[in-house]
């Protein structure tokens, strides 16, 4: 298992003192080689070393927590560090060392690799002495704006594709320490999406293709971990897209409930089966869903066969579907 971890973290200094913006991802790293026998990797950066990373005498900006040289592998690129810890992905690794999206895209080609950012919701300013003046408020956000948005090297891409996102707000290190022991970094199961998981993020995505006006749904019809068919909510064919104007009922802004038997849309259910067909579902097969089916629907899945159902959101008939075939999922 590798976890990197991307976040902010640099000096800012002037003639009079040392600003340091530290969302903790050196500190999450810590933890994991102390806590849980991880072992820290790091690149060598050949290229000059960007101007939001540096402090403003244009200095690079060491690691102030960094194990020393000896006791931390170094590659030369990627590539390296990658085909090194493929013949070992069963030990647990760690780096800080995820620049820019080239090095990311390297990374995610490898299924033991997880990111995890780390923000903080107010930066952390520590003087290097108290007697010291620090930078100003306005040349400190500043800095922050670069090192987030800089076209070259800021961070932001890097932040918004992690697959875990920590938020450090806590004020000491113990309390930092008892929140990453709740999240269980070094659990495997993070690598790879349970079944469950699987299906429902296949349903969510099914959702994303939904134009109706009330509610986007999406939904799977599975048997023996099969995909049969996807469906999601919308008018039937020959009948405008709901965000249209197709369907009056989604269009009137109506509460939810209100007026369902005037409305004009196919439950995303209802499209899933009839793209199987009675013969293609038979018994055992198994329905995922984001929303909770409603009764109408319920009644439909009960006749085909369907044995089980796994949704991740409630809906207001949640009460009314009584069948003995729900099972709550639990996404979060």
């Amino acid at each position: 298992m590798l976890i990197g971890l991307c976040g902010g973290q640099y000096q800012y200094l002037n003639t009079r003192a040392i600003l340091r913006i530290c969302a903790g991802k050196a500190s999450v790293a810590h933890y994991l080689i102390a806590c849980h026998g991880f072992t820290r990797i790091s690149l060598v950066r050949t290229a000059s070393t960007p101007l939001v990373e540096k402090s403003a005498s244009q200095a690079p900006l060491p690691d102030p927590n960094a194990s020393s040289a000896s006791a931390v592998l170094s590659f030369r690129d990627v590539d390296a560090l990658l085909d090194f810890v493929t013949r070992r992905w069963r030990e647990h690794w760690v780096t800080t060392d995820v620049w820019d999206e080239r090095v990311l895209e390297a990374l995610l080609r490898r299924p033991f690799f997880v990111l995890v950012s780390v923000d903080a919701p107010n930066a952390r300013l520590r003087c290097a002495s108290a007697a010291l003046t620090p930078p100003t408020l306005e040349q400190f956000v500043l800095r922050n704006d670069d090192h987030l948005y800089d076209p070259a090297a800021g961070l932001a891409p890097l932040l918004s594709r992690a697959q875990i996102r920590l938020l450090n707000s806590t004020s000491s290190l113990s309390g930092l320490h008892a929140s990453l022991s709740t999240l269980d970094l070094p659990n495997e199961q993070r690598l790879r999406p349970s079944w469950d998981q699987y299906f429902m993020r296949l349903a969510s995505l099914a959702a994303q293709r939904s134009n109706c006006m009330k509610r986007r749904v999406g939904c799977v019809l599975v048997r023996e971990k099969r995909v049969i068919s996807t469906g999601y909510n919308g008018t039937p064919r020959g009948i405008g897209n709901c965000n249209e104007g197709g369907c009056p009922r989604c269009n009137g802004g109506q509460g939810a409930g209100v007026g369902l038997a005037t409305c004009l849309c196919i439950h995303a259910e209802e499209n899933a089966l009839l793209e199987a067909g009675r013969e293609r579902v038979r018994e055992g097969a198994v329905l995922y869903r984001d929303t909770c089916p409603c009764l109408t629907c319920s009644i439909k899945i009960v006749q085909v066969g369907i044995t089980e159902v796994v949704y991740s959101q409630g809906y207001s008939m949640d009460t009314e579907v009584g069948f003995g075939l729900i099972s709550w999922f639990g996404t979060g």
